[in-house]
């Protein structure tokens, strides 16, 4: 029988941007996107909103990697903000890798991370998490 898999998401459900989603196996959690989203008109002094990373704060030795699904910022702009806390490897296209890494680079915290480049089609085992 397969492990329980509990997906609990920090944002974007709901709005456009803050993607960002906690896949949980044995212990273990994949972050699935880590996004920012820009603010509404009626925002005013907000440069932008993050995903609740209070979570991954309080389980940080948890954290196996992020995969970015692509590299809107949406989907992989928060990265450089949770990077600043948390240390872990993100996996993703070439592409998608070099426009986190661009953001990630700015912000000084490359050596925070590991950017693990993923074929098409390619599987990886990553902790318990088969992708």
């Amino acid at each position: 029988m397969a492990a329980p898999v509990t997906i609990t998401f920090l944002g974007g459900l709901g709005e456009i941007g803050r993607n960002c989603a906690c896949i949980e196996v044995d212990g273990r959690i994949m972050l699935l996107d880590c996004g920012l989203m820009f603010p509404d008109l009626d925002m005013l002094g907000i440069d932008l909103v993050l995903p609740d990373f209070s979570y991954l704060l309080d389980n940080a030795d948890r954290i196996e990697g992020c995969i970015a699904t692509h590299g809107h910022e949406d989907h992989v702009g928060g990265l450089s903000f949770l990077l600043r806390e948390v240390s872990f490897p993100i996996y993703g296209s070439a592409l998608t890798l070099g426009l986190a890494r661009n953001r990630i680079e700015e912000a000084g915290l490359l050596a925070r991370t590991e950017l693990i480049p993923v074929a098409d089609g390619e599987r990886r085992r990553i902790g318990p998490f088969d992708v």
